[in-house]
């Protein structure tokens, strides 16, 4: 069994991108620059935002944070949204979500430019990527597709079940496993809360990808001998430690491990590469801005 380490892979692609800065500083041009909007103080929202900060300056991007009150209309926000998108400085931009309730999710990932869209949400780019067209792949399976592919894991005629079918991760990855190329190629099954026979399914899969947010959903049972196991989920579970909570995923970690060939751990695995491929896309996101 071998574990897929986001973390250290995200660590050699993080160095990759510092080399490309570097190279772009010697030569006198501007380094990519990130923003981040967050509304509201949601803690969990605000540690992430935190981190996506320290990553661009550990590469050496430009980064924004523009917060926002937890009473910000959607006006305003759109106001904010199409000043970035008129900032020639920025070369992509992130909603951090969720967004409060007077606010309409939808209307506001669609007032994002999609040429600034580095976390991939736009319908202009979701599309693209449906039709294998060059585009900003979602961040989360972004990473996934480069742990398969650093670790050589084969998935040309696989079978490949996918758990849930969030516009995040779930729906995204069931259309990149079954595209032309490396990582693709897989015949995918994309199975969700409704799907009956579930185990009937997993049991026959080459790959699961779990991205469910029900923590220890997926048991040894549930898996057959040598799968690929990519645990998305990340969950706080409350126990009687003294941080008051674990961290567990979507996978029943111990016994399924002991039959997976290749496995992600929570955490350490999916989570780190996010990070890493929203880096990735700013600087693609760069790099285009350059040559247009």
């Amino acid at each position: 069994m071998t574990i897929l380490d986001g973390k250290k892979v995200s660590n050699d692609i993080k160095n990759e991108i510092k080399a490309e800065v570097d190279k772009m500083k010697a030569n006198g041009e501007k380094v990519p620059h990130l923003a981040a909007v967050i509304v509201g103080n949601d803690g969990a929202s605000l540690t992430y935002v935190g981190s996506k900060v320290r990553a661009c300056e550990r590469v050496g991007f430009e980064s924004t944070m523009v917060r926002l009150s937890n009473t910000t209309s959607e006006i305003e926000l759109l106001d904010k949204i199409e000043e970035l998108n008129n900032n020639d400085d920025i070369d992509g931009f992130i909603i951090q979500l969720p967004l409060p309730p007077q606010i309409n999710t939808q209307k506001v990932l669609m007032a994002v430019d999609p040429n600034k869209d580095v976390d991939g949400f736009h319908p202009m780019n979701f599309g693209k990527m449906s039709l294998d067209m060059s585009t900003f792949i979602p961040a989360t399976p972004f990473g996934i597709l480069e742990l398969l592919d650093r670790y050589g894991v084969e998935t040309k005629g696989k079978h490949t079940v996918v758990i849930g079918r969030s516009h995040i991760v779930g729906r995204p990855m069931s259309i990149l496993m079954g595209r032309k190329g490396f990582p693709g190629n897989s015949t995918v099954t994309l199975t969700h809360s409704h799907t009956k026979n579930i185990t009937q399914i997993t049991s026959q899969a080459d790959i699961i990808i779990s991205a469910l947010g029900i923590p220890k959903f997926l048991k040894a049972e549930m898996v057959k001998d040598d799968a690929v196991i990519i645990d998305v989920g990340i969950t706080r579970v409350s126990d009687d430690s003294e941080k008051g909570y674990y961290i567990t995923g979507d996978v029943d970690f111990e016994p399924v491990s002991k039959k997976a060939s290749f496995i992600t751990p929570v955490p350490g695995g999916v989570g780190p590469m996010t990070i890493a491929m929203l880096l990735k896309n700013t600087l693609i996101a760069r790099e285009q801005h350059r040559n247009s």
